[in-house]
């Protein structure tokens, strides 16, 4: 009830504050400040500025080819490149665009003055939008841009991350499945239908990792909704006062052909993962088990989840 609540009270005032940005004149300003046009030309040239350079193709499948072309995880890295190549295009062409039509070099396209009007309010450009993820404002999907690139770049180019940023993916469930595709691989008689997902919580933060496990691979960036995290007992609590979400360490995260005896006797909730705050079908990723000391049902019932992106 207290997570419907607040999740009721955080889209009440999302659409209060989306009307009110909606309903701002668009005519350009006054007092002796920067007009809305000259606004935009500035944060376009910043954002420009700052935008990675592209990935060169032939560089990428070279890279790939030396890594082993059809692995599982190096398929899932070709298609996520491919992908955020796409919004880096897109970005750099439109920011060029914008300032040129500024100028009044070109004409201002109803595309351009949607991205003009947007990028004045701190949001994303539709355009922009279709191709990539959702984000609450322009500065933290810019952001998250950067941060992406950051994952990917060094990824292809130098080596695999000890530790991955989940959601820094378009196709989270795409990384998962490439995972347990090449655990399945390495070992003998193990079959994709049956092996399962499973994890185990570390006491590491993303700072703390220096190696990669074994086997599976290790994820950072979750957060708790609706529940705390215990760090010395490693398992679920109540949340702290005022506290929205609590950061979950580095989890370990494999597959297994069949749950040991130990494994099934554990105490723990099945905690589902979402890509957002909205939690539909369309974000949500998996379930990880995390250690609790209540029933999982009155976890289920506060409504825990984990977050990839809180914002």
């Amino acid at each position: 009830k207290q997570w419907y609540q607040r999740r009721v009270a955080i889209t009440a005032g999302n659409m209060m504050l989306e009307k009110i940005i909606n309903i701002q004149p668009k005519d350009s300003g006054g007092g002796g400040g920067e007009t809305r046009e000259e606004v935009v030309y500035r944060l376009s040239g910043e954002m420009l500025e700052k935008v990675p350079e592209n990935f060169i193709p032939h560089e990428v499948k070279a890279r790939l080819t030396k890594y082993g072309t059809f692995q599982p995880m190096n398929i899932f890295l070709r298609q996520e490149i491919d992908r955020i190549q796409r919004v880096l295009t897109a970005v750099k062409q439109t920011l060029k665009d914008l300032k040129l039509a500024i100028d009044g070099t070109i004409i201002m396209s109803d595309a351009l003055k949607d991205a003009l009007d947007n990028i004045f309010d701190a949001r994303v450009p539709k355009n922009w939008a279709k191709i990539s993820w959702d984000s609450s404002t322009l500065g933290f999907w810019f952001t998250e841009l950067l941060e992406r690139d950051t994952q990917f770049r060094p990824w292809i180019f130098e080596a695999k991350p000890h530790c991955y940023w989940l959601t820094g993916f378009f196709n989270p469930q795409g990384f998962l499945t490439a995972m347990r595709q090449e655990i399945t691989r390495a070992h003998k008689g193990w079959a994709l239908d049956t092996v399962q997902l499973f994890n185990e919580l570390t006491k590491m933060n993303k700072e703390d990792v220096s190696s990669s496990p074994q086997d599976g691979v290790y994820v950072h960036g979750l957060s708790l909704d609706g529940a705390g995290w215990d760090k010395r007992g490693m398992r679920l609590v109540e949340p702290s006062a005022k506290v929205l979400f609590a950061a979950l360490p580095v989890v370990h995260m494999f597959a297994v052909n069949e749950l040991s005896k130990e494994q099934k006797a554990q105490r723990v909730y099945e905690c589902p993962v979402y890509k957002k705050p909205q939690r539909t079908d369309l974000t949500y990723i998996t379930t990880i088990r995390l250690k609790t000391n209540q029933s999982p049902d009155y976890w289920t019932l506060r409504g825990a989840a984990l977050l990839c992106d809180i914002k």
